[in-house]
């Protein structure tokens, strides 16, 4: 009887214990989806916070930009002074040359630009910025507006000191344009001092012939000229010398004084609009979908947040290099990402280090590892058990260095080399907060992290096959970790209490307690999904399989063969998920539906580049054999084909219906851009094809070539037949550039050696030997890198190669240049005065390897070498308003809003009282210029921001990409005066 009684009593007890369990296990989960759904509250009201600041803002700006009388008197008389005291003098061409050259590696080759059609020329500029001298006057650039080639605009630029002191009407009506990116810290004798040290010296020589004693303030050659140029060059010219080579440029009849011609940074902008592309080919666990609806992930040297059913984009620039790893902190808000070490133009090394930011407001908060990492960061985790406040970071060195921080603090905690092999995978333990794996080839180690030490224990694998690779860890509920490795399994390991020796108490160790065979090839990525259930992605086999809570495959899915192996997989909303891949897409899918493609871009390197003539379209072709035509409005690809080649360059026919494509064998393809049909296919030597260039009606054809030869072809039937019409002989290396005159009878072309030669197409296809008889051609486009009326865009000490493109826009305002440094530039046209200034952006992070305006000049396309990303751009010009000095982007192609004109006209009193026009304006400075320097200060602080943190002025000095003042770019001369604080207002876009 008590037996039985005994038995009873145990049964219930079993039973109360498993009750307990089972609610205990409820608990917990409830706790969990909790957790969760606080989690996607957080994010979803810091969503519309910062939609409802957008939105006020928006409300705010059109309030102010309401007409209001009184104030556009205000305005213009603070221009007029801050001109009238402007402490910049007018700018002789030096003629010292000293300069220590920063050499860097680099392809030489140089691509072509796209395809613009002629527009008409504006009239010459009739408006002249004002200067005046002050006593401290120093020798530096004065931005002026660079001339249109009129007899009218010289004249203005000799107007006599008296008359530039007067500020007539219109003076003001160019400062309000283009007034805008001088700051008052010009006219301090520091910042000038610093300039001039900088920019001390010129590779840029300014030689003048004699001809006739026109005039006498010019330097007279002393180059010494062969007996052919003595007798059939006549003419004044330019001499400027590139890798120790003279290149003379002839100036244009109608600039009677070449120094009176000033250069200024042109009063268009450019403003990143969209990345096309994704890294997916050598990155792993780098897609992500945020609460907010948006997925993060990466390519070159942005950071992209993607909203899919809105089709937005947003944009962290804060790196200055490609960013190889992403991390989302446990509340989805803040994210980690970490960077490559990079080299800039003047061979100072960018240090990699990983920056923590916020994904709502891409506000930096952090940046982290300083000089600690070497050659880059390889992966990252934010700690889970203590709610995010550590991060742990393996660099790229040989011993793959384990640190740990406190970043918020940013203050490293623990370093510990990890091993020589590679390492693929950090995290931190989900529970065990003082537990961190690391795994990659051949191993995998436990840290236990206590205190500034960590410890390591090697996870034995014992009766299992050793893996080539351990690939990707998760976890599942109970703490037991899973690793996926490259023969296909799937490993748990649970952690066990084993018995040390006397005196040293319990020891933990992690074994493997069960085996699964889940993948054909490796198992590339684990992902742990909200329910408990797990996701696995395969290399080989392409398969997404679901795994339930006992690791049994419920379904499963195969990504098409087109879209690469993959690399990364996420939980999206509802029943969906994201996948990255090996050919750089970003697909969306449910297990039912199958998948939609959300990213895509080229996998190989990048130079072809064409905009369509007069749609919004415009066309790439790359390495990996694929040419594709995206929607500039839509943000989409219409097509795309793979040839039998790899692509280099490109050119619409101007009707439109057709394009042709150059490879790197010396076939071109001519494609039905409708239908993508191959039209026609024709072969012009063994070597690449650099340029593919039509005339401006399209009758004629310009191919140029490797093999020095530019090949010429009559086109008929609207681009659809070819017949060789000859053949232009006389460069010495290979073909870089050319460009049409408007009546199809000459080409302009540079060669690899920095030739310019010019070429009479009726004549036979004949060399022009006196060169100064095209001085005064009109080009149709202008995509040479070399030539008169560009040559101000080389920097200093360049060895040739430095500048892979150049595009005039369409009206004639403004020049694009595609660097060597990861940079496109913004320049005046014309641009004939050395070291001109100009606008820098930063996004690539590869050698910028062509650029292209769109036929509206609304858009810039520009393309990158190595990694692969086209990047639109949104030109906008800056326009004055009077009211509160509110600025307002426009796109570049529309007009002015009238109010801008009626500030213009209106005559300039004396300024009132400044705390009339903004009470809230804290001014110290009683002059004009810093005046000015407040108001801009004040009212741009928005629209400046993606432009000069893309070019690092969100970092303070001590940090990477941040660069001394130069006289080339307004961003440059902000970036000296950033401080701390500026440091925090992040990149965005």
């Amino acid at each position: 009887m008590d037996s039985l009684s005994n038995r009873c009593d145990d049964s219930i007890s079993a039973a109360s214990t498993s009750d307990v369990q089972d609610r205990l296990s409820a608990l917990e989960l409830r706790v969990q989806q909790q957790e969760d759904e606080i989690t996607v509250l957080k994010a979803a009201l810091a969503d519309v916070l910062r939609r409802l600041a957008i939105s006020e803002d928006h409300v705010a700006s059109v309030r102010k930009s309401a007409p209001s009388k009184g104030q556009p008197s205000l305005r213009e008389a603070i221009s007029m002074s801050c001109i009238t005291n402007g402490s910049t003098g007018s700018r002789k061409t030096s003629h010292s040359s000293s300069v220590s050259v920063a050499r860097k590696e680099t392809l030489s080759s140089a691509a072509k630009s796209g395809t613009e059609k002629k527009k008409e020329k504006p009239p010459g500029q009739k408006e002249k910025k004002e200067e005046s001298h002050s006593n401290d006057q120093s020798p530096q650039t004065q931005a002026s507006p660079s001339p249109q080639p009129s007899s009218q605009t010289l004249q203005t630029h000799r107007q006599t000191q008296e008359s530039k002191s007067s500020t007539p009407a219109k003076s003001i009506k160019k400062s309000l344009t283009a007034e805008k990116p001088h700051s008052a810290w010009e006219s301090s004798d520091d910042s000038r001092n610093k300039l001039l040290r900088v920019a001390s010296t010129s590779k840029l020589i300014s030689k003048v012939a004699k001809n006739a004693d026109k005039h006498k303030d010019v330097i007279v050659s002393q180059a010494k000229m062969s007996t052919r140029e003595k007798n059939s060059q006549e003419g004044e010219y330019i001499k400027m010398f590139m890798r120790g080579r003279p290149i003379t440029m002839f100036i244009p009849s109608d600039v009677e004084n070449y120094d009176d011609i000033r250069t200024e940074l042109p009063p268009e902008k450019l403003k990143l609009e969209w990345v096309y592309g994704y890294r997916g080919r050598d990155c792993r666990a780098n897609v992500y979908l945020l609460p907010t609806g948006e997925i993060v992930y990466f390519i070159a040297s942005v950071v992209v947040l993607f909203n899919y059913e809105e089709r937005t984009q947003r944009h962290y620039l804060g790196h200055t290099d490609c960013v190889k790893c992403l991390a989302v902190h446990p509340d989805k808000i803040r994210i980690a990402t970490g960077q490559l070490a990079g080299v800039d133009k003047d061979g100072r090394p960018l240090q990699p280090h990983v920056r923590v930011w916020d994904s709502v407001s891409l506000v930096t908060l952090q940046v982290i590892g300083l000089g600690t990492f070497e050659r880059g960061v390889g992966c990252l985790d934010f700690s889970k058990a203590d709610s995010g406040t550590h991060l742990c970071v393996i660099d790229d060195s040989n011993e793959h260095m384990l640190t740990v921080w406190d970043w918020q603090r940013k203050s490293k905690i623990a370093e510990i080399k990890t091993t020589n092999e590679v390492v693929l995978a950090v995290e931190f333990h989900p529970t065990d907060a003082n537990t961190i794996i690391t795994c990659g080839k051949s191993h995998i180690f436990f840290w236990t992290w206590s205190g500034n030490s960590l410890s390591r224990k090697q996870g034995i694998f014992g009766k299992y096959e050793k893996p080539k690779f351990v690939q990707c860890l998760a976890f599942l509920g109970n703490g037991d970790v899973l690793t996926g490795d490259s023969g296909g399994i799937i490993l748990i390991w649970g952690k066990t209490t084993v018995e040390s020796t006397a005196g040293k108490g319990p020891k933990g160790v992690y074994q493997i307690s069960r085996q699964i065979k889940a993948h054909d090839g490796s198992v590339f990525t684990l992902c742990q999904m909200r329910n408990g259930m797990l996701l696995t992605g395969g290399g080989k086999d392409r398969k997404i399989i679901l795994w339930d809570h006992d690791l049994n495959p419920e379904r499963e899915i195969e990504v098409p063969d087109q879209y690469g192996t993959i690399r990364a997989v996420a939980e999206g909303k509802a029943d969906q998920f994201l996948v990255g891949t090996s050919r750089n897409f970003v697909l969306r899918g449910t297990f039912n539906d199958g998948f939609l493609v959300e990213v895509q871009g080229h996998t190989d390197e990048l130079w072809g580049l064409a905009s369509h003539p007069f749609k919004d379209l415009f066309l790439t072709c790359a390495q990996d054999r694929q040419v594709c035509m995206w929607n500039s409005v839509d943000h989409t690809l219409e097509w795309t084909r793979l040839l039998d080649e790899p692509g280099h360059c490109a050119d619409f026919h101007p009707s439109g219906a057709v394009v042709a494509i150059g490879t790197h064998s010396g076939r071109w393809f001519v494609l039905d851009a409708e239908t993508r049909d191959l039209v026609s296919i024709h072969t012009d030597g063994n070597e690449q094809l650099s340029v593919m260039r039509y005339s401006v009606d399209g009758t004629l054809l310009a191919v140029g070539s490797h093999d020095n030869f530019i090949y010429l072809y009559v086109v008929t039937e609207n681009g659809r037949k070819y017949s060789r019409y000859g053949k232009c002989t006389g460069h010495s290396s290979y073909i870089t550039h050319l460009d049409w005159s408007p009546d199809n009878k000459y080409i302009m072309s540079n060669s690899g050696d920095y030739e310019i030669l010019y070429w009479d197409i009726p004549s036979g296809c004949k060399l022009i030997r006196n060169r100064s008889d095209c001085k005064d051609i009109d080009w149709t486009t202008y995509t040479c890198v070399l030539g008169f009326q560009v040559f101000g865009v080389w920097p200093e000490g360049s060895d040739g190669t430095d500048i892979n493109a150049l595009v005039r826009s369409h009206n004639r305002k403004v020049i694009a240049v595609a660097d060597d440094f990861c940079k496109v530039h913004l320049f005046q046209y014309p641009c004939s005065k050395p070291k001109a200034p100009s606008h820098k952006y930063s996004a690539h992070s590869s050698h910028v390897t062509n650029v292209s305006f769109t036929h509206s000049d609304g858009h810039l396309i520009s393309t990158g070498g190595k990694d692969m990303s086209i990047i639109q751009w949104k030109l906008v010009e800056k326009v004055t308003l009077p009211q509160n000095d509110i600025v307002v982007d426009i796109g570049a192609t529309k007009v002015p809003i009238p109010a801008s004109e009626n500030a213009v006209q209106s005559p300039a009193p004396l300024p009132q009282p400044f705390n009339e026009m903004n009470q809230n304006e804290s001014v110290t400075g009683s002059s004009p210029a810093s005046l000015e320097s407040n108001l801009e200060q004040s009212a741009e602080a928005s629209e400046e921001q993606s432009e000069e943190q893309s070019e690092g002025s969100s970092l303070d000095p001590a940090e990477p990409g941040y660069e001394e003042p130069s006289n080339e770019t307004s961003e440059e001369h902000s970036e000296s005066t950033v401080t701390e604080e500026q440091q925090d207002n992040s990149p965005v876009s």
